[in-house]
């Protein structure tokens, strides 16, 4: 099992626009982040649409659905796509949001269930890896949540679909950079540990 993040980010490494809210998921300026996504075949597949691009980016997209077998997200990211995802929602694994504010299971369609975490990231983390079997898991965002598990060094593989596009007011994912060794790879990025001092 690997614990992953795979996520779009601009070129001055924004993965949001500002002023995200419920009637404003991915903020203000952000259609330049997440429209190559919802125009991928595999996307469109996952969330019972036809058409759209069958590429590469797309065979990556399929590949990460296959591999994933639970998902941690923090409490925004699930607030603002609840409504945008439906009944059915893509991911069809359980999905564990971290939140001060509990809330019962949310069961939807196609095997996805919201589990809301109030015992922090390592707790959050523990219950998806005990579900996901030899599948990988996912930390999916937002910045935030991607920051607490970098930091403390739990992300295993990091993928980032660099987009060509720039936000200088966006939500920034990386300005508290986590003190990792990295190397490249197929998929962005692995950290490995350092070397024994």
């Amino acid at each position: 099992m690997t614990v992953t993040a795979d996520l779009a980010i601009s070129l001055d490494g924004y993965i949001a626009g500002t002023d995200v809210t419920i009637d404003n998921p991915g903020g203000d300026g952000a259609e330049p982040l997440f429209e190559w996504i919802h125009n991928l075949a595999s996307w469109r597949e996952r969330q019972g649409m036809t058409g759209g691009e069958e590429n590469r980016d797309s065979e990556l997209m399929r590949e990460w659905f296959d591999a994933t077998g639970a998902v941690v997200m923090g409490r925004m990211m699930c607030d603002t796509g609840e409504e945008f995802w439906g009944d059915n929602p893509p991911f069809r694994t359980p999905v564990f949001v971290l939140t001060h504010r509990p809330r019962p299971t949310l069961v939807k369609e196609g095997g996805t269930t919201f589990t809301f975490v109030t015992d922090g990231i390592h707790g959050a983390l523990d219950r998806a890896k005990a579900v996901a079997g030899d599948r990988n898991v996912d930390i999916a965002g937002g910045a935030s949540t991607l920051r607490q598990y970098l930091a403390e060094g739990l992300i295993d593989e990091l993928q980032l679909h660099v987009v060509p596009a720039s936000s200088a007011r966006a939500s920034a994912s990386s300005r508290d950079r986590a003190n990792s060794r990295a190397v490249s790879s197929r998929s962005g990025w692995r950290r490995r540990p350092s070397p024994p001092t």
